[in-house]
């Protein structure tokens, strides 16, 4: 899943020991919305908080999976980002071509088609 919005806040790093060794957490509260803005809360594990270092205020878009698990009877539920990216980076650039320009497999603007015989032979059954 992705979203895009605005971080609000950066939670204080959570380490710890588990059977796998060490293990770090960074947590982030984001805003989205625009009318009524909703937030949430995600996180980033292990080497990823080096790979997407985030500042307050910084617009994001948080590419993530939803994982809930049950403990005592109870579930838990976390949202964990694999992948970042700036809200700004996203946005398509000056020079891209049109949507509704055709495309061809490399993403360059497809060649029209040329329908002229090449040679005064007409080869249509009909």
């Amino acid at each position: 899943m992705e979203i895009k919005g605005k971080i609000i806040k950066k939670l204080p790093l959570l380490s710890g020991e588990g059977r796998n060794g060490n293990w770090q957490r960074q947590e982030y509260i984001l805003e989205y919305g625009d009318r009524y803005p909703k937030q949430m809360c995600f996180s980033l594990r292990g080497d990823k908080i080096e790979q997407y270092p985030l500042e307050i205020d910084q617009e994001v878009v948080v590419s993530f999976d939803v994982e809930s698990r049950e403990y005592n009877g109870r579930y838990y539920t976390n949202v964990n980002a694999w992948k970042i990216d700036r809200a700004d980076a996203t946005a398509a650039p000056a020079d891209a071509p049109a949507a509704s320009e055709p495309q061809s497999a490399f993403g360059q603007p497809a060649a029209p088609a040329d329908f002229s015989a090449t040679d005064d032979k007409d080869d249509l059954p009909f």
